[in-house]
């Protein structure tokens, strides 16, 4: 199809096809990214491919700038996208330079909650979904933790659950829920559930720490956790998940009441 005058084509990938003089475009024709673009992209390459290890040292840039034939600023700016992205640490000095940073879970993690806390906030994300989330994601990652979860992550939820009747502070209380719910989701063994069910915990978690609940309200989730723990030391994925699913509706009704004043 041939482009119209002042007519601006962009394809379905978000790229601006080559045009001939006479209007029809140059098929698979893509423009050509920036210097310091592609001296990022080629770094990252050999980043995530573990050419270059994590915590290796970059050469200077005056020899990456000789190795890609490109200017020391050139260079400079390529190392500020990696360094955007959390892929290279500078620091100065003597024995400063950029190193290697490999991303972690926790890094992106953050990021993402990051992200999903700002949409909250503008309420493009309700309370609701941010439910339906956590329960789509915590649910299987009991029944994952129940078929997976080494003696030392049992143990860890053990001692989170052990002597709850011991009065706590909020604070201590809330950060003692959520490392029960961290160790679970830690030991589905599954990274990328990891990444994506620790941010809305913790959006959700904020929450309820700035309310005021009832002492049942604690007695109830420290029970319900030991009901989960013991699903879990006993390796039982169905009743580890039916645990989990029943305390997430139990406790869904207060984040609803916060969400409503």
């Amino acid at each position: 199809m041939a482009a119209r005058s002042g007519e601006s084509v962009i394809d379905e990938r978000g790229a601006r096809p080559a045009v001939r003089d006479d209007g029809e475009m140059l098929p698979g024709v893509r423009p050509v990214a920036h210097a310091y673009e592609q001296i990022a992209d080629q770094l990252r390459a050999m980043i995530v491919t573990g050419r270059l290890a994590d915590g290796e040292r970059l050469p200077s840039e005056a020899t990456l700038a000789g190795a890609f034939s490109v200017s020391r600023a050139t260079v400079r700016e390529g190392l500020r996208l990696l360094a955007a992205q959390n892929l290279i640490r500078t620091s100065k000095g003597r024995d400063g330079g950029s190193f290697v940073s490999l991303p972690t879970i926790e890094y992106v993690s953050e990021t993402l909650g990051s992200g999903i806390g700002l949409l909250a906030q503008a309420e493009q994300v309700t309370v609701d979904q941010l439910l339906e989330v956590r329960e789509l994601l915590e649910v299987p990652a009991a029944g994952l933790a129940a078929l997976r979860s080494g003696r030392e992550r049992l143990g860890a939820l053990d001692a989170l659950h052990a002597g709850d009747e011991a009065v706590l502070d909020a604070h201590n209380d809330f950060a003692r829920n959520a490392a029960f719910h961290a160790t679970v989701i830690k030991a589905s063994e599954n990274a990328l559930l990891e990444l994506a069910a620790r941010p809305i915990f913790e959006i959700l978690q904020a929450r309820l720490l700035l309310s005021s609940l009832p002492g049942t309200f604690t007695a109830s989730v420290a029970e319900q956790h030991a009901v989960i723990a013991d699903a879990i030391s006993c390796g039982n994925q169905e009743a580890a998940e039916t645990a989990m699913r029943e305390h997430l509706r139990f406790i869904r009704p207060y984040y609803r009441g916060l969400a409503e004043r």
